[in-house]
């Protein structure tokens, strides 16, 4: 016997939309979702594959992340964590960091998930936003939090995996005094699990607070998108951190829930190479990869057999989608969503063939709409800003220590994405650019991301971005900036690539200027920082 792993059943997209009604539950925890229900009837299958920066693997089963994650709640709650007290996890994909999400959910407190390339200022930042009681970290990020932590007055109960350090506790010592058995807090959908801060593509960050619905809210989409996850053989791996929207949410928290072994592994810097080996040598089936790990990877001669991949973050565009089929066996399902509410657009290329270039088409259980100035939803084909309906069960409660700032991102009963796109007859939506990155030039609105895909598909081109500089005549021109693949630019490469986008595209929207670049500035979940690039040029 097995829980439930039906949540969206097989049939034409149309009908799935139209027929899925989502469960009515007054009762909903993560932690009892993705291990105990688990646990109590499947006890010994296998939930996380630890594959160690050595090369050694080991295997954690659900009741063993069960009884672990029970001791570390009763730990932490005889060190004084309480339901509603924020704890961080600053730590790479460890078994350390599941079961510190599992033990908080249990106690009812509030997770709040940290990069681990987060200096100290960006540390500092959201420990002090957050109100941060605890925090669980390893060797290399410990001594940021000790430079910081005289600046953290709410930070008492630091907590280190690898071994006891003068002002912290020893994780696993700690575990092996407690009981291994612990009440799950009695939450509901809407009490809350997690804070999550948004990138900060368009300005400071800000902690979108999640409620334990929002798990449920990633169900439909993360099992659509990997065309009906579980399949027998299935198992899946991501590079994304799982601090990361995309990392917890579209691929660790439901593959659990499905009971789909996750395969966990600390990757200090992304090596196409090593991905490529990865996923061969543990049997990967499926895979959620970012944009920008797709983009390195086509660099790569790495080949993989899987039956599904999943990509969201930014745009990625035809030429990766063709070079996947090949490279990867099988098409990528692009999906599309926010901090504040995810998963809510997607392509599912076993229901509905993809369009390249397109983010798909709304998700089961949810509202996607394409809005104007006033808030009301526009004609197909007519250009505006994407936004979601407030009845999403993956929409965020608040931002935390924010009150009102949550009204600001709505008209009426849509969440304003920032993003401006366009749905076409058929129910495809298409994301053009962030609103704050249109460039308007000579009467034109541009997007960035066409240019980008178009200047990427070069082969001598890793990475490239786009934005629009002052112009007195244009207001605005098109400026690039582009990697390239040997790491060397030259005239000659940048006259071909503003010819390409003037043949591939059109003569208005080719760059009129090219700076070859070693790097892009990105946020640490891979998206490129254009504002950045802006506030940069001259």
């Amino acid at each position: 016997m097995t829980p439930n792993t039906r949540f969206v059943e097989p049939g034409a997209w149309e009908a799935l939309q139209a027929s899925f009604r989502w469960p009515r539950r007054t009762r909903f925890n993560i932690a009892e979702e993705v291990c105990e229900r688990w646990a109590r009837v499947a006890p010994d299958r296998v939930a996380m594959t630890y594959l160690r920066p050595d090369g050694e693997t080991r295997d954690y089963t659900y009741l063993q992340l069960s009884r672990a994650s029970s001791r570390l709640a009763n730990a932490l709650a005889a060190r004084g964590l309480r339901a509603g007290d924020r704890c961080a996890v600053l730590l790479p994909q460890t078994p350390e960091a599941l079961l510190t999400h599992l033990a908080c959910y249990k106690l009812g407190a509030i997770v709040v998930p940290l990069f681990t390339l987060f200096g100290e200022d960006g540390l500092r930042f959201r420990l002090e936003q957050a109100g941060v009681k605890a925090l669980v970290t390893d060797r290399d990020n410990l001594p940021k939090v000790l430079a910081i932590r005289d600046a953290l007055p709410d930070l008492q109960i630091l907590y280190s995996i690898d071994e006891r350090i003068a002002g912290t506790f020893g994780f696993w010592q700690e575990l092996g005094k407690a009981a291994d058995r612990c009440a799950t807090a009695k939450t509901g959908p809407d009490s809350p699990a997690f804070i999550s801060f948004t990138s900060g593509t368009t300005g400071p960050p800000k902690g979108a607070l999640h409620g334990h619905k929002v798990l449920m809210g990633h169900l439909p989409g993360v099992q659509t998108h990997h065309d009906f996850l579980p399949q027998s053989g299935d198992r899946m791996w991501t590079p994304a951190d799982w601090a990361w929207m995309g990392g917890l949410m579209n691929c660790l928290m439901p593959s659990l829930w499905f009971g789909v072994p996750v395969v966990a592994h600390r990757m200090t810097k992304f090596d196409p190479d090593h991905a490529f080996w990865l996923m061969k040598a543990q049997g990967i089936r499926n895979a959620f990869l970012p944009p920008t790990a797709l983009k390195l990877m086509r660099q790569s001669n790495g080949r993989a057999e899987l039956r599904s991949v999943g990509a969201a973050g930014e745009a990625l565009g035809a030429d990766l989608t063709d070079w996947s089929s090949s490279a990867l066996g099988t098409q990528i399902n692009e999906f599309y969503g926010q901090t504040e509410c995810n998963a809510v657009l997607g392509n599912s290329h076993t229901l509905f063939p993809p369009r390249p270039g397109s983010t798909g088409k709304p998700v089961p259980g949810h509202r996607v709409a394409v809005i104007g100035r006033e808030g009301r939803p526009l004609p197909p084909d007519t250009p505006g800003e994407i936004a979601i309906h407030r009845s999403s069960r993956s929409m965020f409660l608040d931002y935390w220590g924010r009150p009102g700032v949550k009204e600001d991102k709505f008209v009426g009963d849509w969440m304003r994405t920032g993003d401006e796109g366009v749905m076409d007859a058929d129910g495809y939506f298409w994301f053009r650019a962030r609103a704050d990155d249109v460039i308007t030039s000579s009467g034109y609105r541009i997007g960035p991301t066409e240019i980008e895909d178009c200047l990427t598909g070069h082969p001598d081109i890793a990475m490239a971005a786009v934005i629009g500089v002052p112009d007195e005549v244009r207001t605005e021109v098109v400026r690039a900036f582009v990697v390239p693949v040997t790491g060397q630019g030259s005239d000659d490469l940048a006259a071909a690539l503003i010819q390409r986008v003037r043949e591939r595209i059109s003569p208005h929207v080719a760059p009129r200027d090219i700076r070859f670049v070693d790097s892009l500035p990105m946020t640490a979940t891979g998206k490129i920082m254009r504002r950045v690039l802006k506030a940069d040029a001259p």
